[in-house]
C-alpha cells in the first residue's frame, strides 16, 4: 500500500525554489520513498474550450504547462488556484509519475528521491499539430537527463502504412 506523507510548514516534504531546468522547481527536503504520494496537482477545472481561449487571451498555442489533462475531458489549470504541484518540472527520464484518481492527479515518487534532488515528471504533452520545429521549440525540453528527447511533447504515433510485396 503507498504512504502517504503531505507536506506540512511543521513537517516539509519539499520546498519550491529556482530551478536550474527552468523558472522555479520543487526540490525535495527529505528522503521520499518509491511509491510515495508526494502532492495532489490543484487548480481550477475547465474545459477544453475554456483552456484555448485563455490561450488565445495569453496571445499563443495552448502551451502553458500548468495544464493539466482530466479523463473525463476538462482540464486543471494550475495556474488559477493552484497549489506548488504547478511548479514540477517536466523531465524525459522522471523520478516522479501522475496519477488520476477520482478525477483527482497526484504525483508520486518513482524511484527514492534523495533529499535536495527536484521532482520532475515526464508531462508528455499531446499535441494534434505537426510538430514541426517552431512548435518543437516552443516545447522545448532542458532536463538535461540522460534520455533527453529535447521536447516536452509526447511521440507521435505513426500510423501504420500498408505492406507492399514485389
Amino acid at each position: 500500500m503507498t504512504t502517504t506523507k503531505r507536506s506540512t510548514k511543521a513537517d516539509p516534504v519539499y520546498e519550491v525554489r529556482k530551478s536550474p531546468v527552468h523558472g522555479n522547481g520543487v526540490f525535495a527536503l527529505k528522503p521520499i520513498a518509491a511509491g510515495e504520494r508526494i502532492i495532489e496537482y490543484r487548480g481550477q477545472r475547465i474545459s477544453w474550450d475554456e483552456a484555448t481561449e485563455r490561450a488565445a487571451q495569453a496571445g499563443g498555442p495552448v502551451n502553458h504547462t500548468f495544464y493539466f489533462s482530466l479523463a473525463d475531458g476538462r482540464v486543471i489549470d494550475g495556474g488559477r488556484r493552484g497549489n506548488d504541484a504547478r511548479w514540477i518540472n517536466h523531465a524525459c527520464t522522471p523520478n516522479c509519475e501522475a496519477f488520476e484518481d477520482e478525477g483527482k492527479v497526484y504525483i508520486h515518487a518513482m524511484r527514492d528521491i534523495e533529499a535536495g534532488e527536484e521532482l520532475n515528471y515526464n508531462y508528455a504533452l499531446i499535441y494534434d499539430e505537426p510538430h514541426t520545429a517552431k512548435l518543437k521549440k516552443l516545447f522545448a525540453c532542458r532536463c538535461g537527463t540522460p534520455g533527453c528527447t529535447g521536447t516536452m511533447l509526447a511521440p507521435k504515433r505513426r500510423s501504420r502504412g500498408k505492406s507492399t510485396s514485389a
